[in-house]
């Protein structure tokens, strides 16, 4: 099995080696654990990091490895699983071709581990829709618009790109976040799909270990509560910095939007919360919550993890719990159970009783 499949398990190539090679995945699922564990760390590390985590540093164990997560994901059958696994493998990519088109290297082995942009393109079936320009590329609208559908920043909106004769122009770094988007959609097509018994019998301590990392992050409670003293330190400094009118970048602007909508709060709730900012734009701000709250897309999307909060220098003034929790979610639960009811007073509950 190729290096290049191992890398990129998502590619049809890597899908016909393993057809050609006629694995059984009873058998490897009931005899190769080392494919499972590697599987495993997969779809763990997709919720805690937002990645694939560590390769396996051989290439059949880390080839199999992709299938038998698809396999968990599916076992597991929670809709935010799904969405976060295929992020991660779409960003675990994203890394990979980027590092991959910025190697110059002369010196590379007969096997090559490495694919090219126009690889990638025609992968997706998109060398057609894309023409490079003197200034970046043109993207045929067709194309365009499917993969940056789930895209939430208000420049995607093609109200807002300069269409001329069917296409949308692109630049470079914007053409690589269209491509993440196409390997995101390949892996998340198809998931979750019925599970023969023999395989689901012979994975249920796996399926059963990455459920309750999911139970511990909590991604799938309704929590309804806005309680701002109890918020996790990160997501109350990106709330201060709106209320002091301060500039967020958009991760930032990002994670806290996506936090505040998945505590219970409406988008004209955290419209209202945007308003004293000096850089607030109604339309914008709806049009992004909404995107963020799936009210405006096929996604609703979750807070990012610790570790991407981490990446992005939004993780700040940590304290005690922080350094035992994985994701913002799950230190405001852990806050609330800890906190006596009677002690819980909901932020929207005071601010009608002052407007009274």
């Amino acid at each position: 099995m190729q290096r290049l499949h191992a890398r990129y398990p998502f590619l049809e190539g890597a899908r016909d080696a393993v057809a050609t090679q006629a694995v059984d995945l009873v058998t490897v699922v009931e005899q190769e654990r080392p494919v499972v564990e590697r599987a495993r760390e997969r779809v763990v590390a997709a919720l805690e990091e937002g990645d694939v985590g560590e390769p396996s540093r051989d290439p059949r164990t880390e080839l199999l490895s992709y299938p038998v997560a698809r396999v968990l994901v599916s076992l597991a059958d929670q809709r935010v699983l799904v969405r976060t696994y295929a992020r991660a493998e779409a960003a675990t990519a994203y890394e990979r071709f980027v590092a991959d088109f910025e190697d110059t290297t002369e010196l590379k082995s007969v096997e090559t581990s490495g694919v090219t942009l126009e690889e990638l393109l025609s992968e997706f079936d998109l060398e057609r829709a894309v023409r490079e320009t003197e200034t970046g590329y043109q993207v045929g609208v067709g194309a365009y618009l499917p993969l940056a559908g789930d895209l939430w920043e208000s420049e995607w909106r093609l109200v807002n790109r300069a269409l001329e004769r069917g296409e949308v122009p692109v630049d470079e770094d914007e053409l690589l976040t269209l491509v993440r988007e196409a390997v995101r959609e390949r892996v998340e097509e198809g998931l979750p799909f019925d599970v023969p018994e023999p395989i689901a019998e012979a994975l249920t301590d796996d399926v059963e270990e990455i459920q309750e990392v999911l139970a511990e992050l909590d991604l799938t409670r309704e929590i309804d509560t806005v309680v701002p003293d109890l918020f996790p330190p990160c997501m109350t400094a990106l709330l201060d910095a709106i209320q002091k009118g301060e500039h967020l970048p958009h991760h930032s602007r990002f994670a806290i939007t996506a936090f505040l909508a998945s505590i219970g709060m409406s988008t004209d709730e955290i419209v209202e919360l945007y308003r004293v900012n000096s850089t607030f734009g109604e339309e914008m701000t709806r049009y992004q919550t909404d995107h963020i709250r799936g009210e405006s897309s096929p996604t609703e999307y979750s807070p990012p993890s610790c570790a991407t909060m981490v990446s992005y220098g939004d993780c700040v003034n940590k304290d005690d719990l922080c350094e035992r929790i994985p994701h913002p979610m799950a230190y405001y639960e852990r806050r609330l159970d800890e906190t006596d009811d009677d002690e819980l007073e909901d932020w929207r509950e005071t601010v009608e009783s002052e407007e009274a």
